[in-house]
């Protein structure tokens, strides 16, 4: 028992002094702890008070550094705005030296113009004193005429005014006839440039749509299924589209012969298809002509408005316009007339263009212009008149229907237009290759041509050129004079225009050529 006591209190005791021990070691553990942080803390301290140091310095230096940039920059701006001023001070300088220039050469002037109004005035003064004197001299002339003469100076002045007023009027004439003949001469040669610019404007391919009057068949064997029993289909087509069909013994062709080519258009069609359908009786014949006729009306029409379209025109009353797309199956001289008028429409239009006036005007006449051909089978009167009475009775301008009236030269042009449609229409038919005619035609008028120069006296050679369009004649020159070469070539233009029969114009040139030839030996 008191071994556990004593051990007890031994306990205590070790624990006592083991807890003052680590009183004292945790003591001294805080105490070094403290001297740490404070050497830390002093440490710290120095070298946050460094790096401010660094830090002013750094700002010190950097602020240093703008300031000697700002003054840098300043000093610049005011070197920059010194030689400014300087430059502008030598400006003035200069300006103000040519303003005292100009103010002496002003003066100057000045003074000259002075000195030059004094002379003026002693001059004036001087032709006015002349003046009185020569008027003076004048008057007792006049008195001393009109004694020797026995007439009054009023009496004299009359005879002299009539004298003058005669030679005044023979000048006026010669300057009138000078002046008309310049306009001519110059009025041509701008007519010819006008002309050629146009036409090298409209340089399109032409294409000559020709009717079609025969139609191809597969064989021999279809003609009789043409003709059908006891002909029932062939009177069945002549009558339902009013063309004679001819059959003869032309190998697999049908011959068509109607004088509306809308008609033969509507029977080719019809009898082409007839042909690949392969059933041809009056029943199948007329469903198929009734067909073909709507499909050729919708045709017509929208080639009437497609050309009024191309041309950029509008306001053509729809009956027009149907005319218009009928002369796609007219041809004259091999010419499709509705691109034969819409090329006469396109000239026109850029040659009015060219001379300042109306363009739309010009335009719509040369489309128009030959829209009787439409209907000429139909009513009495050449296309002209046809056409005009048309174009009049669908509520065509006046200037339109002159211009359709006037375009082969039967009447006067009202306007410039009028006068521009007929030089297109001669230009549209002359051009070479766009008319065609048959051969026999051709030679017989190339033979006519010649035939007519050969018969004039002195007439050497002729030779009938491009196409028959040019008749050229070489005179002899021993027997013929320039005048009567002349008179020959207007002669023989008049007895062609009277007796020959030619689409466009033919151009007769008469040659007199002299030469002398030697040789040295």
């Amino acid at each position: 028992m008191p071994d556990i006591y004593y051990l007890t209190l031994l306990a205590i005791g070790v624990g006592a002094a083991v807890g003052l021990l680590m009183s004292i070691l945790y003591r001294n553990t805080l105490k070094k702890q403290q001297l740490t942080l404070e050497k830390e803390k002093e440490k710290v301290f120095e070298e946050t008070k460094r790096e401010a140091e660094t830090i002013k310095k750094e700002a010190a230096l950097q602020a240093k550094d703008v300031v000697y940039q700002a003054k840098s920059e300043v000093e610049k701006e005011l070197r920059e705005r010194r030689s400014e001023l300087n430059q502008l001070d030598k400006r003035l300088r200069q300006k103000e030296e040519v303003l005292e220039r100009k103010l002496d050469q002003i003066e100057k002037r000045e003074h000259e113009f002075n000195k030059r109004d004094r002379e003026y005035n002693n001059k004036e003064r001087a032709l006015q004193e002349k003046d009185n004197q020569h008027n003076q001299i004048l008057k007792e002339q006049t008195l001393l005429l009109e004694k020797i003469s026995g007439i009054s100076s009023a009496d004299a002045r009359q005879e002299l005014f009539k004298r003058v007023e005669e030679e005044s009027r023979f000048d006026a004439a010669k300057l009138a006839k000078k002046i008309e003949d310049e306009a001519k001469e110059n009025g041509e040669k701008k007519a010819k440039e006008t002309i050629s610019l146009v036409i090298q404007r409209y340089a399109s391919e032409y294409v000559a749509d020709a009717t079609a009057s025969a139609v191809s068949l597969p064989n021999d064997e279809m003609k009789g299924r043409i003709i059908g029993r006891e002909g029932r289909n062939i009177r069945a087509l002549e009558a339902v589209t009013g063309v004679d069909f001819i059959i003869d013994d032309t190998p697999e062709v049908v011959t068509l012969s109607s004088f509306d080519p809308v008609r033969r258009e509507i029977a080719r069609v019809s009898l082409e298809r007839l042909i690949a359908d392969g059933r041809i009786h009056p029943t199948r014949i007329e469903e198929i002509v009734e067909k073909a006729k709507k499909e050729i009306e919708i045709n017509i029409r929208e080639e009437g408005e497609k050309a009024v379209f191309d041309l950029g025109l509008s306001g053509i009353h729809p009956e027009v316009i149907k005319l218009l797309g009928r002369l796609k199956y007219r041809t004259s001289y091999g010419q499709q007339v509705l691109q034969h008028s819409k090329e006469v429409a396109y000239l026109a239009g850029m040659m009015a263009g060219e001379l300042g006036v109306d363009v739309r005007l010009a335009k719509r006449s040369g489309l128009l212009h030959d829209i009787g051909k439409a209907v000429d089978h139909e009513f009495e009167g050449s296309h002209q008149e046809i056409g005009a009475n048309l174009a009049k009775k669908h509520g065509e301008n006046h200037k339109v229907v002159n211009a359709i009236l006037v375009h082969h030269g039967e009447g006067d042009p009202l306007t410039p237009e009028a006068a521009l449609v007929a030089a297109a229409d001669a230009l549209s038919a002359a051009r070479p290759g766009v008319r065609r005619e048959s051969i026999e035609s051709y030679l017989k008028r190339l033979e006519a041509l010649e035939q007519m120069a050969m018969s004039y006296k002195g007439v050497d050679k002729c030779y009938a050129i491009q196409a028959g369009r040019e008749i050229r004649i070489i005179v002899k020159p021993e027997d013929m004079t320039d005048d009567m070469s002349a008179v020959i070539s207007k002669e023989l233009a008049k007895k062609i225009e009277s007796e020959l029969t030619y689409p466009g114009q033919i151009k007769v040139t008469v040659i007199r050529e002299s030469r002398y030839v030697e040789y040295a030996k």
